[in-house]
Formats: structure tokens, sequence, C-alpha cells
């Protein structure tokens, strides 16, 4: 790693309550342990941050989450805008005291949702750009539901048709008043279909985005100087371009407004995943080290250490429950559906070597149960199941970071879950 040198302090100055330090690092990678610090608690780092969308990690209580090890939870600034309003959530107190969370909180900016949503698009990591066609008009809101331009996003809402736009500014007060502890600069969502001439214009968009959140950041914060300070992210996009997203990165890292900068960094867009790890370390080369970088949408086990080791600090991603709730469940050798006809008479737990509550309490059989019951427990089981997996998972990883045995880790783990058959 090329090692970027620190850019302007950010407002991560003592006595905002925001701060993030560098710990251990992995030899021959950019990888690193770290403590992330908010007004409402640490994120020892690599974290998972669990995602709780609509202020709920869908089917499971607040308390269930901290028990199953979360450190932080995510939630969504596009659908809270929409329902019940961030005002709504403001007069409850903020985002962690309004869901009964009481450690460090996350928002995005509501760029993914906007265009995702919105527009109609669909963030696929894995996604191959070969043989994909032009897809500038639909990106330019010509043939979707939203249209792009410079000032910002105009969408139609997919609760009641109802028409909205989100602009740099709007992102910024819709996020401070919701009150998360971390906030992220209003994007936008490209995809690989996109040509090399939109994602150039759209790299550049979504920079004078960023400076302009972080100067509406700068005013609110000034604004609202008795709430607990809020750390804002600026968000890398490129998608598979070297260049565009070294530039993206290098460019976001020397923004400064009287003499304030990020707090640190989101990595985001559309990623081919067997790029994801030169992608990263990309993005890590040109950021500076004493900034937390953030990967939005991974958990898969692979991307995990794959994101690790080439320099990214904490993720999140709805995978873990998503799936759950349509009977899929990670063990140590894989993924598997519980509602199937193998784990019938199976009276045994999801993963024998998993402490989740699930595992120590409920059988396979149980569970299958509940599905062709159509129980609603079945969710909840198997939600608490597969987000302890992904957090215990990073929670190993960041050990072996420091301990020096995160090859053995990985060799292990991902030989394991990932069988040659």
């Amino acid at each position: 790693m090329s090692g970027a040198s620190p850019s302007p302090a950010p407002p991560s100055a003592p006595g905002t309550g925001f701060g993030f330090e560098v710990g251990d690092t992995l030899a021959g990678g950019a990888g690193r342990t770290g403590t992330i610090t908010t007004p409402h608690g640490t994120i020892a780092t690599p974290a998972f941050v669990v995602v709780g969308t609509k202020a709920t990690v869908k089917t499971v209580l607040p308390e269930t989450v901290a028990e199953l090890g979360a450190q932080a939870v995510l939630a969504n600034a596009y659908h809270l805008y929409l329902q019940p309003g961030a005002d709504v959530v403001e007069a409850g107190g903020g985002l962690g005291r309004f869901m009964n969370w009481p450690g460090p909180t996350y928002t995005d900016s509501g760029g993914f949702q906007v265009m995702s949503l919105g527009v109609g698009f669909k963030k696929v990591l894995a996604m191959d750009t070969a043989g994909l066609a032009d897809d500038d008009v639909v990106a330019a809101g010509k043939n979707r539901l939203a249209a792009v331009d410079d000032d910002g996003v105009t969408f139609t809402s997919h609760l009641d048709g109802s028409r909205h736009r989100f602009t740099p500014e709007v992102s910024m007060q819709v996020q401070h008043r919701l009150g998360a502890d971390v906030i992220f600069a209003f994007d936008e969502l490209t995809t690989l279909m996109n040509t090399r001439g939109y994602q150039e214009s759209s790299v550049e968009r979504t920079h004078a985005w960023a400076v302009r959140c972080l100067a509406e950041h700068r005013r609110l914060t000034a604004e609202r100087a008795t709430a607990p300070y809020q750390a804002l992210f600026g968000v890398v996009q490129g998608a598979q371009y070297e260049d565009l997203r070294r530039r993206a990165a290098r460019d976001l890292a020397a923004v400064e407004i009287d003499g304030h900068s990020f707090d640190g960094f989101g990595i985001g867009g559309a990623l081919e995943k067997q790029n994801l790890g030169t992608i990263t370390g990309w993005v890590s080369d040109e950021l500076p080290e004493d900034r937390p970088r953030h990967m939005l949408g991974i958990s898969e086990p692979d991307d995990l250490f794959t994101c690790v080791e080439n320099g990214a600090d904490t993720f999140d991603c709805v995978s873990p429950s998503r799936v759950a709730r349509n009977a899929a469940v990670y063990t140590r050798d894989g993924r598997f559906n519980v509602n199937t006809a193998g784990s019938r008479r199976c009276f045994e737990p999801i993963d024998a070597e998993c402490d989740c509550y699930t595992c120590t309490h409920y059988t396979r059989a149980y569970l299958h149960h509940l599905f062709k019951a159509k129980e609603m427990l079945a969710a909840t089981l198997c939600t608490i199941h597969n987000e302890r997996f992904v957090v215990a998972l990073v929670d190993r990883i960041r050990t072996a970071v420091s301990d020096g045995s995160y090859a053995d880790l990985k060799a292990e783990t991902l030989g394991r879950y990932y069988p040659v058959r």
C-alpha cells in the first residue's frame, strides 16, 4: 500500500465524540484493526454493521441484536424519510432512542435507494460486464421513475407514487434529523452497464455533491450545536475503472471546508466480484490511513476476507436477514435451506459450532416445521443465527489480524465454506 498522507484534519477533534485509531496491521496486506469512537460507544474494527433498514432489524428485537454481538446498526435514510418521516424520528429522540438501540448508529444517504427503487436499478456484486448493453439512457432517467441532474434526483416513492426530490442538502438535512452517529454523503449509483463516459460524468457529479454535503453538514453541525456530533463519510465511486476509483478517492480526501474534511469514507457502487479486492485496494491506497473505510453492501465470507486484507474496516449488508426470511442459513460448511426435506427429521442445530441463541435452543427439524407452518418465529430464529454467523466471522477475522493467524483462519474458513467438489 502506498500509504496516502493524512488529509486536513476532519471534524473529529477532541470534544466531538468521534474518532478513529488504527491498531494492528496485517503483515503483507492493507488490513488493520482499529477503534471507531462515537458519541454512543466504540466499534472495534473490522466490524460488521447489522442493517436495520426501517429502524428495525427485521423480526429481531434490538436487545437480541446486542446479544448476538452486533456493535452498530445501519438504517436507511430513504425509507425513514418516506415513513415515518425524519421529523418523527427526531421528535422520538433520534434514531437510536427511537428504535431502542443504545449503541452506535449509521444511516446511508438514500442515494442507493433513490436509484435502485426510484429508478429500478439493482446492485449485484457479482455482475459480469461481458455482453452488457449501454444503460446510459435509463441512467439518465428517460425510461425509469427517477431523473438525475447535476443538482440532485427527482424520484417516485415506491410506497404511494408521490414525487420527491433529493439533493445533497436535503440528504444532509434528513440525516441530521435522523441523528445517526455516522452519515454518508449523497452519491449517484451507477451500474456496470453504464458506459465509461457516463461513469466519468457520474464521478464528477458525485464529487460535486460530496462537497455540497460537507458544506451543508458544517452548517447544520453549527446550527445544531447541542446535538451529538455526527461523522460524515464521503463515498468513493468509479465502477471498475482504476483511474476513476483512484481519482475519486484522492479528490474526496483532499476536500476541505473551513479546515474540516470527511471523517471517513464509504466504498460504493457496482463492483465485479472477481475484482472486488483489486478495487478496494486501489481506493485504500489513495485514502488517508487515519480515517475509517466502510464497504457498502458486503457480507459473503470470501468477500469479507478480500475486503479486510485490502484495507476496509467496516461492512454492512441486508443479505443475512433477507435470506434468513427465505429459510437460507449459513454454516461453517456452507449455506443451505432449512425448509427442505433433509431437515424435516434432523434434530441437530443449524451449526453445532455456533453459539447463537437459535443453535443452542432449537433444531433444524423445528425450524423446518416453522417454515412449513408459515410461522413468523421461523424468520426470527434464522435471522438471529445468520447475523450472529457474520458478526462472529468478522470478530474472528479481527482477532486473527492481531494475533498473526489471519492466513490460517482464511484458509480454514473458505476451505470449509466453499469446498472443492
